[in-house]
């Protein structure tokens, strides 16, 4: 392999404009990447040995998004690959122009009011098919790196996709359930670029027709409905995932690895309309959206795990402006938290580069959770760059009416109508209410729960200060409603206390028993004969004649120390209310 290349041919191939200074940096970083080319050319792949890579390194590289590596120089000359194909990427100095930031960006306090925010939310969910889009290769997370591929999805020559239908109808039914036009025939579309964790060079997504068009989510914005409208729903591929070592983007680290286990892993791209004004809707936004997607089953909505994963589009103006400012587009939010924090943050830095005259870069930035700051990553890409055009090797997807009414029936209800149901017919808070609506499992049982035990307070408390308390999933529990109900029943009927049942219900847990037969078969049932209680409260009153003297001579507290002895005595098992009555009975006598 040679390092010698002519830059102005390949700028001419462009035919794009590039100054002096950019095509001296474009030079060097072409004449990096041979001679980093020549290295792996000659690399001796078996002289990889675990002494040399100790496992707890590896590990830790496949897992985050930037790892440090001590034993980094020595892979880099050595081998291209580790660990089964764990392809590692050539070092990436900063982009021109794209050094680190000055300090006249930091953020400065002061009034804001003249400006305000404009943002678009990009959300990927992850479909839960077993299968990838247009392979047979398994879509599990967590697997051994370049595990789950085979030739199609890592972009051999000479292969054919072959499209999986259950994502599609899962596509389906997301738009059903966010209110979109299901378009009759949608196309899917190559969209090209060059990145490391793209094998074939392109993404097969949806561009001019997408599956899905218009719609939007409503969110809660002070105890009233906000709609947020969407411009589409489409569905594509994912890329494959890379780690990098010593920057938290390709750009600056010292090396990056590819992981090509979630390359054409089915996607819906959810795109909403730039119309969300602050960070705290955007959040909101996510969180609705997941809860819809969770309930209808198509999504499991980890946004850690990347199976959920937003990015937005934010840009600035002059309140009264109608015309759209320069946007930049913010990744790498794991958390509900994240894309409150990471938009507030570029929303503010975007302001003070006004404030200061400097202009605003269309751009690609990452959020780094531990600066709280997001970082430069690339220049954003319009779509023309991407050169769209229909996919020949896949047919359009053409759909009749009939079908898509028969999906209209795995429609839940909207998840924000629940909320308030939740909060206005049963008085749950807001927490818990949206506790539920993000929870499919804990849904279907508390519905099925209030909707057969009528005193939907008690049910609400049981629910979620004891019962949930023991578990996060109650789609295998082996107490159910029903069970539940009859154990509820007990408490109301005072054959246990509420302390005791506390106890039947830890135990339940433990040991995986009914809980009716734990009260029954261990002695739990409440002591209600009045006659053996009577006995007792002698036996106490006659133990203690001190006490008696007292609580007759006026200290009418001394009342609970009597009943805690019989509680004692009885092991918290005596009724209370009729210990209460045989008690003042007895020391009045």
């Amino acid at each position: 392999m040679s390092g010698k290349f002519n830059i102005d041919d390949l700028i001419k191939l462009s035919s794009f404009e590039v100054s002096a200074s950019e095509k001296a940096g474009y030079e060097k970083e072409i004449d990096d990447f041979l001679k980093y080319a020549e290295i792996i050319n000659s690399a001796d792949c078996n002289d990889l040995t675990p002494s040399a890579h100790p496992t707890e390194s590896s590990a830790k590289l496949r897992m985050d998004n930037q790892v440090e590596w001590d034993d980094l120089e020595r892979i880099l000359i050595n081998a291209p690959v580790r660990d089964k194909s764990a392809y590692l990427v050539p070092p990436q100095k900063a982009r021109p122009g794209e050094e680190k930031e000055s300090a006249s960006t930091a953020i400065i306090a002061g009034s804001h009011d003249e400006y305000e925010a404009v943002i678009g939310l990009e959300v990927h969910a992850h479909l839960k098919t077993k299968s990838k889009l247009f392979c047979s290769c398994p879509t599990e997370f967590g697997s051994e790196p370049n595990h789950n591929t085979c030739p199609v999805c890592n972009g051999h020559p000479g292969v054919l996709p072959v499209l999986n239908h259950e994502a599609v109808r899962m596509a389906i039914l997301s738009g059903l359930a966010l209110n979109c036009k299901i378009n009759k025939k949608s196309v899917f579309a190559r969209k090209n670029y060059f990145y490391p964790d793209l094998p074939k060079g392109y993404q097969i997504s949806q561009f001019e027709e997408p599956i899905c068009s218009g719609g939007f989510v409503e969110i809660d914005d002070n105890g009233k409905p906000l709609a947020i409208k969407l411009n589409r729903i489409h569905m594509e591929e994912d890329a494959g995932k890379m780690v990098h070592v010593g920057a938290p983007g390709i750009w600056g680290s010292k090396a990056s690895a590819v992981d090509f286990n979630r390359t054409s892993v089915p996607l819906i791209e959810i795109v909403t309309e730039p119309d969300i004004k602050c960070a705290k809707h955007a959040k909101d936004y996510v969180i609705m959206l997941r809860s819809v997607l969770v309930q209808l089953g198509i999504c499991d909505g980890n946004l850690e795990e990347g199976s959920l994963r937003c990015d937005a589009n934010i840009s600035i103006r002059k309140v009264g402006e109608t015309k759209l400012g320069t946007k930049t587009e913010v990744k790498n939010m794991n958390s509900f938290k994240a894309i409150e924090k990471a938009i507030e943050f570029e929303i503010e830095r975007q302001i003070v580069l006004k404030k200061t005259g400097k202009a605003i870069i269309q751009e690609t930035r990452l959020w780094d959770e531990n600066s709280q700051k997001t970082f430069s990553m690339r220049s954003k890409e319009e779509s023309h760059d991407y050169r769209y055009f229909p996919d020949p090797d896949l047919l359009p997807i053409i759909l009749d009416e009939d079908y898509i009414e028969e999906l209209k029936e795995f429609v839940p209800e909207y998840p924000l109508k629940k909320k308030y149901t939740y909060m206005n017919i049963y008085n749950l808070s807001e927490e818990q209410s949206l506790l539920l609506i993000n929870n499919s499992a804990f849904t279907a049982y508390f519905d099925k729960l209030v909707s057969i035990y009528k005193d939907h307070k008690n049910a609400s408390n049981w629910f979620f200060n004891e019962l949930i308390s023991y578990t996060n999933d109650l789609k295998d529990i082996h107490i159910s409603p029903e069970n539940f109900v009859e154990f509820l029943g007990k408490i109301d009927s005072d054959e246990i206390s509420g302390k005791i049942a506390k106890e039947v219900l830890k135990k339940s847990f433990e040991t995986k028993r009914a809980l009716v037969e734990i009260i029954e078969k261990d002695g739990y049932k409440q002591i209600t004969d009045e006659k053996e209680l009577k006995k007792m409260i002698d036996d106490v009153i006659s133990a203690n004649p001190a006490q008696v003297a007292e609580y007759k001579g006026g200290k009418e507290k001394l009342f609970s120390f009597f009943v805690g002895e019989m509680m004692k005595k009885t092991k918290g098992k005596a009724n209370p209310a009729i210990v209460n009555t045989l008690l003042k009975n007895g020391l009045t006598s």
